[in-house]
């Protein structure tokens, strides 16, 4: 009786396409000369009637404007992740890789001679490559983030995953906490006029820019599907605005909550 010949198991994982934004060089400083040249008063005199200004539609006009020029400037491609990529793999090698699988299953050695030769050279030349990228994360001692990013590429890095909850019903009900201050009231809000020993919080532009600038742009957009990038001290007398007039513009009352596969949008601020 012939036993077959033990064969591994291979578990290969399909590769996923992403549409993803990229900035050109120069996009950041034409974005600032873009908004230097903006008009703002004008977004805040067209929902300003009197002393009262709607809140809501003003945040809306500056989150709009902002948006379009973000989908102006920047260009979307869509790019294929593969899991456990090497991270020197182009493209090209990509290509000689089926070039020399061809080969080996027509069989033709010839063929296969030299889709492997091709092969072998791509790779010391994409090996190269990246290990210059990885040098030039060193070259200036003043930008720490990527040295650490070349630490990492060295090391091969990976942060261990966070722990998650496995009570799929987490976001239901994180969404059913939050969401109860949106819910019907009929009860007229009333605001408590402030005593005169009472100073209204003032943001200054320097506060705010600071603030700011600690956002990591690298992170993802939230709510608002503004970029950490481009946010500017345009948003202090909107903040202004929603402190002195306690509301809260709905784009700011929101977040995302996710969970393995469950995606919610929830309340975080009540409206009143």
């Amino acid at each position: 009786m012939l036993i077959p010949a033990y064969r591994p198991l291979i578990r290969c994982s399909k590769p996923v396409l992403k549409l993803v934004k990229t900035w050109p060089g120069g996009t950041i400083s034409a974005f600032q000369d873009c908004f230097e040249c903006t008009d703002w008063d004008m977004f805040r005199d067209a929902p300003t009637n009197g002393d009262s200004t709607d809140l809501e539609e003003y945040m809306s006009s500056v989150t709009s404007y902002i948006s379009k020029c973000i989908d102006d400037m920047t260009i979307s491609i869509s790019i294929t992740t593969r899991s456990k990529q090497k991270p020197w793999m182009t493209a090209k090698v990509r290509a000689l890789l089926k070039s020399r699988d061809s080969a080996f299953r027509a069989g033709d050695k010839d063929a296969l001679r030299t889709a492997q030769a091709k092969l072998s050279r791509a790779i010391r030349e994409a090996k190269c490559t990246h290990s210059q990228r990885i040098h030039g994360h060193f070259q200036s001692s003043g930008d720490t983030h990527r040295m650490w990013q070349g630490i990492q590429s060295i090391t091969n890095y990976r942060p261990a995953p966070p722990a998650y909850d496995s009570d799929a019903s987490l976001p239901d009900t994180l969404n059913n906490f939050y969401a109860r201050f949106e819910a019907q009231n009929d009860v007229t809000a009333r605001k408590t006029i402030p005593t005169p020993e009472d100073q209204v919080l003032c943001l200054t532009m320097a506060d705010v820019r600071k603030t700011l600038c600690r956002v990591n742009p690298r992170k993802a957009v939230g709510s608002d599907n503004i970029p950490g990038r481009v946010l500017m001290s345009v948003f202090t007398d909107i903040f202004s605005i929603s402190l002195s007039s306690t509301v809260v513009p709905t784009c700011l009352k929101t977040t995302t909550i996710i969970q393995k596969n469950h995606h919610q949008e929830v309340s975080r601020v009540p409206s009143q």
